[in-house]
């Protein structure tokens, strides 16, 4: 069975640069820093939206934070994330309090110092893939040796990477990575500048329908999708942290029940054709995944925990090991309601 099908059948057909060791305070602007009262009272939720995550689209589109918030005078400020490690920047510089990460990226996050908390998962992806252009040569990692491939550091993309070469016996040491945001990973792959690269949906689904070919694909090495937020906003402001968690679990059961809209709200926000955006909802995003954090998630950042030793990412395994103790947070999950949320 292919991966695509496999994911089809578990998710709508069963059911329709390292991150630097910094503390960050977790305010946001115009917010004094050190206060669990200031955080109580906050007058606006900063929160992203990344087309790497439907369920942050869907959210956005549809109003229900503004209209479940507006009455308690709580403003919605979106922000867009670019990429896991932009998500990570804006979270520990306090742009947002809540943020979409891969599950790699989280842990890396979380062992070099920066005080997050994964709250929810919003999806169990197959969005990494090794891609090559239309006219390459290339069909097997083993030969990428030699060759430039363009992937962004700290994000899942490029840990799909490191695990495929491992597996082929390589490792980064035998290729000139390229440090490029998924969009420039995209057209250095496709103007030449690159022989290969470690892609992202929906970028990814765009470029396969340009042409480029996906010539690695292996869904255990993608982690899943994690929604994070700072320990300040948790633990200042409780209330509107479960809010969001509520608004999430709304959002997985309506796009569960409505993969076509789903994928149309994709396709506006991505800029993609809707069959492009389909292939993404349909056949490599499992929405219909719990959204508690949990030993699934544990099991499967265990196994690439000690990459982070290995590439110098972080400085030991003990750090490691640390963070995955602490990184997720299930309370708020296990206690989604998502009748709590209104319609706008």
């Amino acid at each position: 069975m292919s991966v695509s099908r496999h994911l089809n059948r578990r998710s709508f057909l069963g059911a329709a640069a390292a991150v630097s060791a910094l503390a960050m305070t977790g305010c946001v602007p115009g917010e004094k820093a050190g206060g669990d009262a200031a955080a109580a009272n906050k007058s606006t939720l900063n929160i992203d939206f990344a087309t790497y995550n439907p369920l942050s689209l869907v959210i956005k589109e549809k109003g229900w934070l503004e209209a479940t918030l507006a009455p308690k005078g709580v403003k919605v400020n979106w922000l867009q994330s670019a990429g896991s490690n932009k998500a990570n920047e804006s979270l520990r510089s306090g742009a947002v309090d809540v943020g979409s990460t891969a599950g790699s990226a989280a842990l890396l996050a979380r062992a070099n110092g920066s005080p997050i908390k994964t709250i929810s998962i919003y999806s169990q992806p197959e969005w990494a893939a090794l891609v090559t252009g239309k006219d390459s040569a290339i069909t097997s990692v083993e030969q990428l040796k030699g060759k430039n491939v363009a992937a962004t550091k700290g994000t899942d993309p490029y840990f799909f990477l490191v695990q495929a070469l491992e597996s082929a016996g390589l490792s980064t040491s035998d290729v000139t990575v390229q440090n490029l945001q998924h969009a420039d990973g995209r057209t250095a792959l496709e103007n030449g500048s690159v022989d290969a690269w470690s892609g992202l949906d929906p970028i990814m689904a765009g470029a396969q329908e340009n042409g480029s070919k996906l010539f690695f694909r292996n869904l255990d090495f993608n982690t899943y999708g994690f929604l994070n937020a700072t320990e300040s906003f948790l633990t200042g402001s409780p209330e509107l942290a479960q809010t969001v968690v509520d608004a999430y679990e709304k959002a997985r059961i309506w796009a569960v029940a409505n993969p076509e809209e789903t994928a149309q709200i994709l396709a506006n926000v991505a800029g993609l054709d809707l069959p492009v955006a389909t292939t993404v909802i349909t056949e490599r995003s499992n929405l219909d995944v719990s959204g508690v954090p949990g030993e699934k998630q544990r099991a499967v950042l265990a196994k690439i925990g000690p990459t982070f030793v290995t590439l110098g990412d972080v400085e030991n395994q003990g750090q490691v090991d640390a963070a995955l103790d602490s990184l997720l947070d299930d309370s708020l999950a296990k206690k989604a309601d998502a009748a709590t949320i209104k319609d706008a």
